[in-house]
């Protein structure tokens, strides 16, 4: 379920607050496959199937910056902001991948509003973001993510 929040007194309302979560989303090989091509990544760990059975993951594995890069898509699932004109991917504060994300597992993201920070025209919103593989112990990866909001 999407959490609406409505401009950016609304998203200063919400700081501090655990937004929700999106949507399981299995990682195919396919898609890791798309995303070594898209990048020039084609490191065996990733595309190689059958090496990457004999490796340290047990079996091929999704690039880390692949499930980053499944953050808009992710957060869109979660968090809808009304009452402004734009948003923007600004950044990240930190990141890391505590864990690896298997081919063939099921991933999803959850938010919680860190920070809103008034700036000129809008706000500076910060979401900790955590990625999870389901049944896993660990994050798969972790970051502060950051979005510009102009009303």
């Amino acid at each position: 379920m999407v959490t609406t929040i409505d401009g950016i007194d609304g998203l200063e309302a919400h700081v501090g607050q655990h937004l929700g979560y999106s949507e399981w989303h299995e990682i195919t090989q396919d898609r890791v496959d798309r995303f070594a091509d898209a990048t020039d990544d084609h490191q065996w760990i990733h595309v190689d199937v059958e090496r990457a059975k004999a490796g340290p993951f047990g079996g091929p594995i999704a690039h880390g910056y692949l499930t980053l890069s499944l953050a808009p898509a992710l957060l869109g699932e979660i968090l809808a902001v009304r009452g402004v004109a734009m948003g923007v991917n600004y950044g990240l504060n930190r990141l890391r991948f505590p864990a690896p994300v298997p081919v063939g597992a099921r991933l999803r993201a959850g938010a919680e509003l860190v920070a809103a920070e008034r700036i000129p025209g809008g706000a500076q919103v910060t979401l900790q973001t955590t990625f999870e593989v389901e049944g896993a112990t660990k994050p798969s990866c972790v970051a502060e993510v950051v979005f510009r909001y102009y009303e």
